[in-house]
């Protein structure tokens, strides 16, 4: 293995325009999730969040719906060559199953492990060579919920199988899936995980897993991007709540807000960013979504549900899509 990891960055992780998106953020008072995820620290903790609460880590169930929408998106995929693009890769430990399920069945393998933090996607990287040379795998940093060339900078010349595992929940759906759709050719699938409210009451199932979020690791993990910027635990309270879709969508969401209980000032980048007792920051929301709604909300977009695995606790849901 060499010593040199060749990392493509987007435009949109430049440090001009991480800037830009932190003034943007601490301006309307809603912060980029990126930033739970830029610094080496904050990815290690968010992997261990993961670990102990994710339920592909503790769920054999979900661990098996898993591998059933790995075989049937390489069942699905009947070229020689393929490849794989990981929005989010996160750890990488997903996509690599699904690379080393479509070599084995004889096809020449590569990788795209995409994500907005390079220490994530260096992690993925590393994965990922369990299962294929170094010249087939492609890191690359991007910000997909700022990035508008997605289609462009991602195009490959063989059959794609698109992976989002976990990412829909901290994104606005009518923002990121028409990114997602312009990817997915006709050629291609998308496979897609969503965490899912359980049972038949929508609002009981969505109140049902808060524990999920409330918990001492995620306001660990949380409270870290406010601590780098100087806010102290004691300058006020980290509140989990469940609120609706502001974009009347019908979505249930688990959101997560820093209220002050003092006043402080922040400067960053030659701006000045005042808070007083009251105001608030959302640091955090989480959509969760059912079955139903994940059809619904993919077809408003061109995309179709071919397939699906639901877990027996109802909590995750896997998805194989293509394009309508």
């Amino acid at each position: 293995m060499s010593a040199i990891a060749c990392v493509r960055i987007h435009t949109s992780q430049f440090p001009e325009n991480v800037r830009r998106d932190l003034r943007e953020s601490l301006r309307t008072r809603r912060v980029n999730h990126k930033f739970h995820y830029d610094s080496v620290k904050q990815t290690q903790k968010w992997l261990a969040l993961h670990q102990a609460y994710s339920p592909t880590r503790n769920d054999a169930d979900c661990q098996a719906i898993y591998d059933r929408g790995f075989e049937a998106a390489a069942a699905r995929m009947k070229a020689k060559a393929v490849h794989v693009i990981g929005l989010g890769c996160g750890g990488g430990q997903k996509d690599t199953r699904l690379l080393k399920l479509l070599k084995a069945g004889g096809r020449k393998v590569f990788y795209t492990p995409c994500d907005v933090s390079s220490a994530m996607t260096l992690v993925a990287r590393q994965a990922a060579l369990s299962a294929l040379p170094e010249k087939n795998c492609f890191p690359f940093v991007c910000d997909l919920a700022t990035a508008d060339d997605l289609p462009d900078v991602l195009a490959t010349r063989h059959s794609s199988v698109v992976t989002f595992f976990g990412m829909i929940p901290n994104f606005e759906p009518q923002l990121i899936l028409p990114k997602l759709a312009s990817l997915i050719r006709k050629k291609d699938c998308l496979l897609f995980s969503a965490n899912l409210a359980p049972g038949k009451d929508y609002a009981a199932g969505v109140k049902k897993v808060l524990p999920q979020y409330d918990n001492p690791l995620t306001r660990d993990w949380l409270k870290t991007f406010l601590l780098d910027l100087g806010i102290e635990h004691n300058d006020g309270k980290l509140l989990f709540e469940i609120g609706n879709d502001p974009a009347g969508s019908g979505l249930k969401r688990i959101v997560a807000c820093f209220h002050f209980t003092r006043s402080l000032r922040i400067e960053t980048d030659g701006e000045v960013f005042s808070f007083r007792p009251g105001n608030m920051i959302q640091l955090f929301f989480s959509y969760r979504y059912t079955p139903a709604l994940v059809s619904r909300t993919l077809g408003r977009h061109g995309l179709e549900v071919c397939d699906q695995w639901i877990t027996r606790s109802e909590e995750e849901g896997v998805f194989l899509c293509r394009k309508k």
